[in-house]
């Protein structure tokens, strides 16, 4: 019976090559997955997933009305889809996550998002929420704060080192952007 998996992290925790990984493992026993990742995310170019430690692939690309199921559904008709992948997970809407479990449900596919947990102002995303709720299996991956603790948090900064605390939920970044903290860096960051 096929699953939905979701992959869940703050930033630098490994889930694009965790994907990229789970994705080549299929690929070398003659089977056939798709790759998603959002339109907008043009860091490494558009219909790209690419890990800082250098390992790529194509994907296709999703906007918030794509409909998954019919994309999935429509590739399947001309080849068999075993797994189905998807990078930066958190900005799924909530239509698409069950689009996602009606994949596992309807069609036995099995599906492994990846992505954020919340945002840098630690509040959930859209996706996230959702994929929290209705996920077969939640996974946390691991990435460590400056003081060696587990990072769960994300915290935006601006071009001098300081937090930003408002703006909008979704500025695609990287490391330029975004640390990863535990809880209480966080918090002192964010609320001082």
């Amino acid at each position: 019976m096929a699953k939905l998996y979701f992959y869940y992290s703050s930033m630098n925790a490994g889930k694009s090559t965790n994907l990229l990984q789970s994705s080549y493992n299929y690929k070398e026993r003659g089977m056939n997955t798709i790759v998603f990742a959002p339109s907008f995310d043009d860091r490494y170019g558009t219909g790209k997933i690419t890990s800082r430690i250098g390992i790529e692939t194509d994907a296709t690309t999703f906007r918030t009305d794509t409909n998954l199921y019919d994309v999935v559904s429509a590739a399947s008709d001309e080849q068999t889809v075993h797994c189905v992948l998807i990078d930066e997970a958190q900005f799924l809407t909530r239509d698409q996550v069950l689009q996602l479990s009606d994949l596992t449900d309807k069609l036995n596919i099995p599906v492994l998002a990846y992505g954020l947990r919340t945002d840098f102002q630690g509040e959930p995303f859209e996706g996230s929420k959702y994929l929290l709720a209705w996920a077969d299996n939640l996974k946390e991956l691991k990435a460590i704060c400056h003081c060696g603790r587990k990072a769960i948090m994300v915290l935006r900064m601006d071009a001098d080192g300081n937090a930003v605390t408002e703006g909008s939920q979704v500025e695609i970044g990287g490391n330029d952007r975004y640390v990863s903290m535990c809880r209480k860096h966080f918090k002192e960051a964010f609320f001082s």
